[in-house]
């Protein structure tokens, strides 16, 4: 079942503003580009420099947003800048709003170039056999548009967010699906993969109390591209993480489908009581493309 239904009526304005009902202030794109750079860095000269403009402007732009909206959205001291809880829901807000725009200069650009398209974005090394299955059942579609694939390292959503896709394969629970539609595809149960001759390769089965102590080797990196304090090795992409399994420096637990692209010399043991792990198609809630509607319709039909 679909989660969100494609919509195509909106809301006319009598009813999202009423007669007498007085506006606020219009936060401009301007205003959210300059403040997701600063809650993605959290540190106002980084950002400035990833902006390409001067601090200061920067600092008393961010200032008047917080007058604007009325909240604090940045805790500042002398050494560290922090997102509040009101920053934090302005910073996923906010991603959304500038991903819609850079999609509809995308699709408008497309249009005018009558070339209609659609971009999905899927993990590198992951979904190889849903998506290969997916391109050809939808290119045989009455009415099909080209696809082009953007295959991330990890965050797949991201692209989501900041519009340079219009669909993704996305994972629970490890990839966030808040604030997107999905339609689930499949469920599946995970696998601890390790080197053919660790100790535990050779095991029918497993559960997470037996590589507990191996398993949390690993770090990804967070969406703003740092990684969570701790120990074990810290890896952006699959190719990455196997090659470190190879050399007997981590175990990993991952979804059944990596069992297709390991090396010679890796082996994946099923972890019994490990969560399952649901593939979905995901997109953001306000797209109105009838070309993404039938991609959704086409990955359900053969899921």
């Amino acid at each position: 079942m679909v989660r969100r239904a494609f919509e195509t009526n909106t809301v006319p304005v009598s009813q999202r503003y009423p007669a007498g009902m007085d506006t606020v202030d219009v936060v401009e794109t301007r205003e959210l580009r300059y403040f997701v750079a600063v809650a993605e860095e959290l540190h106002f000269g980084r950002a400035a420099e990833r902006l390409g403009i001067a601090q200061p402007p920067l600092s008393r732009t961010i200032a008047q947003l917080e007058h604007r909206l009325g909240v604090a959205l940045l805790t500042r001291t002398s050494r560290r800048v922090s997102l509040t809880g009101a920053g934090a829901t302005l910073l996923t807000e906010a991603r959304g709003i500038l991903g819609a725009v850079v999609a509809a200069e995308r699709r408008t650009r497309s249009a005018a170039a009558d070339r209609p398209s659609l971009v999905l974005a899927a993990k590198a090394g992951s979904s190889g056999e849903v998506l290969a299955k997916l391109l050809d059942a939808y290119a045989a579609e009455p009415g099909a548009v080209p696809v082009d694939l953007l295959l991330c390292e990890s965050n797949t959503h991201l692209p989501l967010l900041d519009g340079r896709a219009d669909v993704a394969l996305l994972h629970e629970p490890y990839d966030p699906t808040t604030g997107l539609d999905v339609e689930v595809l499949h469920t599946e149960g995970q696998v601890a993969v390790m080197p053919a001759t660790h100790r535990l390769a050779g095991a029918p089965g497993l559960r997470t109390a037996d590589i507990s102590d191996l398993s949390d080797q690993v770090r990804w990196p967070r969406p703003d591209g740092t990684y969570p304090d701790g120990p074990g090795i810290e890896v952006r992409n699959l190719t990455q993480l196997f090659q470190m399994i190879e050399l007997g420096r981590a175990v990993a637990v991952m979804p059944e489908f990596v069992r297709a692209g390991l090396a010679e010399g890796l082996v994946a043991v099923p972890v019994v009581d490990a969560p399952r792990v649901t593939t979905v198609i995901a997109w953001p809630p306000h797209s109105r493309s009838r070309a993404l509607a039938d991609l959704v319709r086409v990955a359900t039909g053969f899921s």
